[in-house]
């Protein structure tokens, strides 16, 4: 058996990106542990569980470059919803801008963000099969 465990997210700053993940995001921080020479092993995980982000500071210029582009320019995170209204709400209100309004999609109902690193998100409530 296996399983998706985590994926990794470069970051400019471990301790800028778990506030947001804590915070906006209702993310749990799952570790943080120092790994020597200013190295940490930082997961955050939802709240539901599932899989994780191990957040990865940039080290090289190539690293920090590669912050906003690691999707390419795409839609490539989805955090998924049992209530749309309720986390977009407290997104919202954690100051996470939403690039449009909800709209309902064959899969559920969906709308679009971006992380403070310019990574495009997907909030999605998906409908309910049947």
């Amino acid at each position: 058996m296996t399983r998706l465990g985590a994926v990794s997210l470069i970051v400019p700053d471990y301790d800028e990106a778990i506030a947001f993940f804590t915070g906006p995001m209702a993310f749990t921080l799952a570790e943080d542990m120092e790994m020597g020479a200013g190295k940490r092993w930082v997961r955050v995980v939802p709240s539901a569980g599932g899989t994780g982000i191990v957040l990865a500071r940039a080290e090289t210029p190539a690293q920090r470059d590669a912050i906003e582009a690691q999707g390419g320019g795409r839609v490539w995170l989805f955090l998924e919803t049992d209530d749309f209204a309720r986390d977009s709400a407290r997104m919202k209100a954690g100051g996470i801008v939403f690039e449009e309004e909800p709209r309902h999609e064959p899969y559920g109902t969906v709308a679009v963000f971006r992380d403070p690193w310019g990574n495009r998100w997907d909030l999605i409530e998906p409908r309910l099969a049947g």
